[in-house]
């Protein structure tokens, strides 16, 4: 508890002031995670101590967060009479008279001359009050006009940021700007760092969007069971034919066809890479000769080495040597 919050219990005797402490105290704890329990410890605390303005003030708060808008309504003007008048929770009464459906006696509230004494914080606070108040009313427009104030367009998050845009985009929700709301459900969102609004649901569900919690999907997954081992299909390996070398190789275009397979008849066989073409059969043994000389005709070389300036027999084909007899025409090549 804070020093302010102390000093005013010291009017209880010591044990007293004990108890509707940790009740206090209690009741501040549970606030956001259980109003209704934090509820109970407020009632308690006032019980125990009712003359007090602290207590009535959080009893008014404490009720006023379980939804009992007339207690806290109640509780919360008897803090103000206590406290020597007190206004900082006056949108908190705007707001339970909103609760109990009488919205004109909130926009007296409003208007009343405690509401100028407010700080900039409580303003904003009694102007989202006021324009869920014309809502109330049917007045759509007033209420959007209601929240454009300069602090709409502060570009440094305030406290009241995501409530104010959050309000600002609901306005305009209920007036039927929905583009308009859209942007500024984004806002909202993007300003609310501790989750005190649906702005980020709201921004969804106008763009038809839907939202992903990662840390769920996570939990989900790590529940999930593996499929059975019927529903998997498992490929096979390619298998690696048993050829030494590399497996990558194509297979030469010289080699013939395999032991038993014959060639096919669409396919004419490769011509010998060494034979010429010169009007003569190709020769399997490209160092033979290219004709059939005469039966007495003397060939070059033959019988012994061959010569060193004979030229290459697989690049020029020689023609044959006249005979002996001069007058004998030499014999033309075989055809």
């Amino acid at each position: 508890m804070d020093a302010d919050a102390r000093v005013e219990l010291r009017t209880l005797p010591k044990d007293l002031a004990g108890r509707v402490a940790r009740h206090l105290v209690m009741a501040g704890r549970l606030a956001e995670e259980d109003p209704e329990a934090a509820y109970k410890h407020a009632r308690e605390a006032r019980r125990l101590a009712s003359r007090v303005g602290l207590v009535r003030e959080a009893a008014g708060l404490a009720a006023y967060r379980a939804g009992e808008w007339a207690e806290a309504l109640a509780e919360l003007r008897a803090a103000r009479r206590l406290s020597t008048g007190d206004d900082a929770y006056l949108p908190v009464m705007a707001d339970c008279e909103r609760g109990l459906g009488r919205p004109e006696r909130a926009l007296d509230l409003i208007k009343s001359p405690e509401a100028k004494k407010l700080d900039q914080a409580g303003r904003i606070e009694l102007r989202i009050v006021e324009s869920g108040a014309r809502r109330d009313l049917g007045q759509a427009d007033a209420a959007v006009v209601t929240l454009q104030v300069p602090e709409l367009k502060d570009r440094r998050l305030r406290p009241w940021s995501a409530r104010l845009f959050y309000a600002y985009a609901d306005a305009l929700a209920d007036a039927g700007r929905m583009e308009d709301a859209s942007d500024w459900f984004a806002r909202a969102a993007a300003a609310d760092r501790d989750d005190e609004t649906d702005a980020a649901e709201r921004y969804a569900e106008i763009e038809g969007l839907d939202i992903f919690d990662t840390e769920e999907a996570e939990e989900l997954i790590g529940d999930a069971e593996l499929p059975e081992t019927e529903d998997v299909v498992i490929l096979p390996e390619p298998e690696t034919p048993d050829v030494e070398g590399s497996g990558d190789e194509e297979p030469s275009e010289a080699e013939g066809p395999s032991e038993g397979e014959e060639p096919s008849a669409e396919e004419p066989e490769a011509p010998t890479p060494d034979a010429v073409e010169i009007g003569v059969p190709e020769i399997a043994d490209p160092t033979a000769i290219a004709f059939q000389p005469a039966e007495d005709a003397e060939v070059p070389g033959a019988g012994s080495e061959q010569s060193e300036d004979a030229p290459e027999p697989s690049v020029v084909f020689l023609e044959p040597k006249t005979t002996d007899d001069p007058g004998q025409e030499p014999r033309p090549p075989a055809e």
